[in-house]
């Protein structure tokens, strides 16, 4: 079987606690990456993967090296039995997605996804915000509408679109009590379903400026190179492989919208026709199966499902 398959990377929010923890365990060169990503945080990630609790691990500043951490790990086991012809990462996942392609080195990631997650849990304390799941609208035209017209610059509110996840699954970020107490403007737009996210701050919204600076600092003084395969960029849905390019996208990742059901579409209409996640839980193989149809779905989380691998045969 000759399939093109793009490696899938997770995003906040499948996070739990115990994740990771049976790689360890199986794998030494797992246990070993764990221990180096401990040494390089000054801190022990891994304890917070294994034991949590589900607070500290719900933390951005946390939760972000544990998804990383736990992706690359996936990545490093799987890497030799799949080949990918592209990859993808939602949000915090894009770090994983350029580790796997070669454009970063591990060592630099995490730092970088270290320093992202500080960054924006500050933020979220500097001008708290929150992000709402609207699920079962039409058309997305009529949220984006609904966040434009509840945005105020002059008075600091702002309401955005975020993350397009699927057909008829729009997330969208702003100020929190601003968005809070305009629930039912998504609703008269034809929203079924509104509900809040477990967040600590308005992602991909104007409200993460403050990181933007810092992350941006940062990134411009780490070494990229050319993808070896390519990296579809969450600001455009689109394939790059320039190391100057991708370096671009990622330091406008942190204000703009992941367009993640466009990038879905995308890799379609490039001929990709299996998509594999590697992290934890199954949250975007949900989300192709409600994007794309005659599509084979993958998932990597666990020692079992990678034991399962040599049943598959891919190329």
């Amino acid at each position: 079987m000759n399939m093109k398959t793009a490696l899938l990377c997770t995003g906040q929010g499948s996070q739990y606690v115990g994740m990771i923890q049976d790689l360890a365990e199986k794998y030494p060169p797992a246990k070993e990456k764990i221990e180096l990503a401990d040494k390089i945080l000054g801190f022990e990630i891994s304890n917070i993967c294994f034991d949590g609790p589900a607070e500290t691990l719900k933390e951005t500043r946390y939760t972000q090296p544990a998804l990383f951490l736990h992706s690359t790990v996936l990545i490093d086991l799987i890497k030799d039995k799949i080949e990918f012809s592209a990859t993808a990462g939602h949000s915090i996942g894009e770090y994983a997605a350029l580790y796997a392609a070669g454009v970063l080195s591990f060592e630099d990631a995490l730092k970088l996804v270290a320093l992202r997650g500080d960054l924006m849990f500050k933020a979220g304390e500097y001008a708290p915000g929150t992000m709402f799941a609207v699920i079962g609208a039409k058309e997305d035209k009529a949220i984006e509408d609904v966040c434009e017209k509840l945005t105020n610059p002059e008075k600091e509110l702002y309401i955005v679109a975020a993350n397009y996840n699927s057909p008829g699954q729009l997330v969208v970020s702003g100020s929190a009590q601003h968005l809070r107490d305009n629930v039912s403007e998504f609703k008269a737009a034809g929203g079924r379903i509104i509900k809040e996210l477990p967040v600590s701050g308005a992602f991909h919204s104007p409200l993460m400026m403050p990181a933007k600076e810092k992350l941006e600092e940062a990134i411009n003084k780490t070494e990229f190179k050319d993808a070896q395969i390519p990296v579809y960029a969450n600001v455009s849905a689109k394939p790059l492989t320039k190391a100057a390019e991708i370096k671009e996208a990622l330091i406008l990742q942190l204000t703009s919208p992941v367009r993640w059901t466009q990038t879905m579409l995308a890799m379609k209409e490039a001929g990709l026709e299996t998509y594999a996640e590697a992290g934890p839980g199954k949250v975007l193989q949900g989300l192709v199966k409600r994007t794309l149809s005659d599509v084979e779905i993958l998932g990597f989380d666990k020692v079992e499902d990678i034991e399962k691998l040599d049943s598959f045969e891919l190329l």
